[in-house]
């Protein structure tokens, strides 16, 4: 199959490490090019979020044997180390490695929510189709890896479809909305201050108008794109777009701040935290930091009167809400297994199909061969029947002179399956017709 995963997640590693392994959006198309140049590479996908970043590969040839080279695990988790500028010891203990099977299925598991922080959330489903879709627009995909991938597809339509795994509203932007809840008691009063305008932040606010809060300020990047979700939720509550230069301002009257966006610096530092909680006269603040790299200093977490959490953080929140999940994870198991049982089928009918081409290749090549020599004979000769009865022989001999040899062979060194696999392919065992 030749294929091979590695990555950490929220599981094997901290977000500090995470947040030095993960990919922003404006360099994996670089990255994966350069993935491309790894000796034997084929096929590349970059599966970056929050909560895991994970290389997927699909190679050309043969992993080299022991003690030959430098094994895939190795190759894989030193192009990793050194693109992020890491020590390959310091990553190692929180990184794991898949070939194969196992890596298709670890895919599979991925892509219907079984790996998540959050049991069966949904996003992961849409963020690993935009990787494979990047990789596709770069021709970086097509084979063996891309066949995983649609199956990866398949089997988690299958899980929403046939489980309750996605029944109830649980992701981390519920999670960090239930956390405002166990901190504040009456939301309608509060205004919440939401940083991005991504799916994270879109569900956050939809989470927050079901609650009524008083008022909802969402800052980003771009104005309009912040406006935008703003207008979706006007007529539910006040909903209003900002800029992010304006974050200082904004923070003052915010009593809720969720953030998710994909800067690569934070956003809010300790000392804009510290002048907005003396101007709010010490009224709290709940900051929750949804980002990975993060968006608000950690230090900011040292302030009285500022609450901060990190992804992380929600972990015990999410833990209460998908108790009810637990259930459909056991029939989302049996389905990937149902999945994986299709996949590996596919993969050997199509390798059946490919060699099945190999041999009438080799049939044909031996059939044109003999009719030109047995249309010399014929012109040379005039015999037709001699011509016709040469033919059959030489076609007849030359399609069984390689079995022949090998089946030999294979007797001698007493390898009687593949005798038997002959006896079954060519029908031997049946009874032989009637002279």
């Amino acid at each position: 199959m030749e294929l091979a995963a590695i990555g950490i997640n929220h599981n094997t590693a901290q977000i500090a490490l995470r947040e030095r392994v993960a990919f922003p959006a404006a360099i994996i198309s670089g990255a994966l090019r350069r993935l491309a140049l790894l000796p034997g590479v084929r096929e590349a996908v970059i599966v970056s979020t929050c909560n895991r970043t994970e290389v997927y590969l699909g190679f050309s040839g043969t992993p080299p044997a022991s003690g030959e080279g430098i094994g895939r695990q190795e190759t894989m988790l030193g192009w990793l180390a050194g693109f992020h500028g890491i020590d390959v010891d310091e990553l190692r203990p929180s990184s794991y490695f898949h070939e194969d099977g196992e890596a298709v299925r670890h895919l599979m598991q991925v892509a219907a929510g079984l790996d998540s922080m959050v049991l069966g959330e949904p996003q992961i489903l849409g963020q690993i189709k935009s990787a494979h879709a990047l990789s596709r627009e770069l021709r970086l995909v097509g084979g063996n890896l891309a066949r995983a991938f649609d199956a990866a597809f398949s089997v988690a339509k299958e899980v929403r479809t046939e489980t309750a795994i996605g029944a109830s509203p649980v992701s981390v932007a519920y999670a960090a909305v239930t956390l405002a809840e166990r901190i504040f008691s009456d939301l309608p009063s509060l205004r919440a201050l939401l940083v991005g305008a991504g799916r994270t932040i879109e569900l956050a606010a939809r989470h927050l108008a079901e609650r009524k809060v008083r008022g909802i300020v969402i800052a980003n990047r771009t104005l309009d794109n912040a406006l935008q979700l703003a207008e979706q939720l006007d007529g539910e509550l006040a909903a209003q777009g900002a800029l992010l230069s304006e974050l200082p301002e904004l923070l003052v009257d915010a009593d809720i701040v969720i953030s998710s966006t994909n800067s690569q610096l934070p956003l809010i530092g300790k000392g804009m935290v510290e002048r907005a909680t003396r101007q709010r006269k010490h009224r709290p603040i709940l900051l929750v930091d949804l980002a990975v790299p993060r968006d608000i200093e950690v230090e900011a977490g040292e302030i009285p009167d500022a609450y901060l959490y990190g992804i992380d953080d929600i972990g015990n929140v999410i833990e209460d809400s998908v108790a009810s999940r637990r259930e459909a994870a056991a029939e989302a198991a049996a389905i990937i297994e149902r999945g994986m049982a299709r996949f590996l089928d596919q993969l050997r009918s199509r390798n059946a199909v490919a060699t099945l081409r190999r041999l009438r290749g080799k049939a044909d090549a031996i059939r044109e061969a003999e009719l030109i020599q047995a249309r010399r004979d014929w012109e040379k000769h005039g015999d037709a029947h001699a011509a016709l009865e040469s033919l059959a022989r030489a076609i007849t001999n030359k399609l069984l002179h390689a079995p022949s040899v090998r089946m030999k062979r294979a007797s001698a060194a007493g390898r009687d399956e593949l005798l038997q696999a002959t006896q079954e392919l060519f029908a031997l065992d049946e009874e032989a017709p009637p002279d």
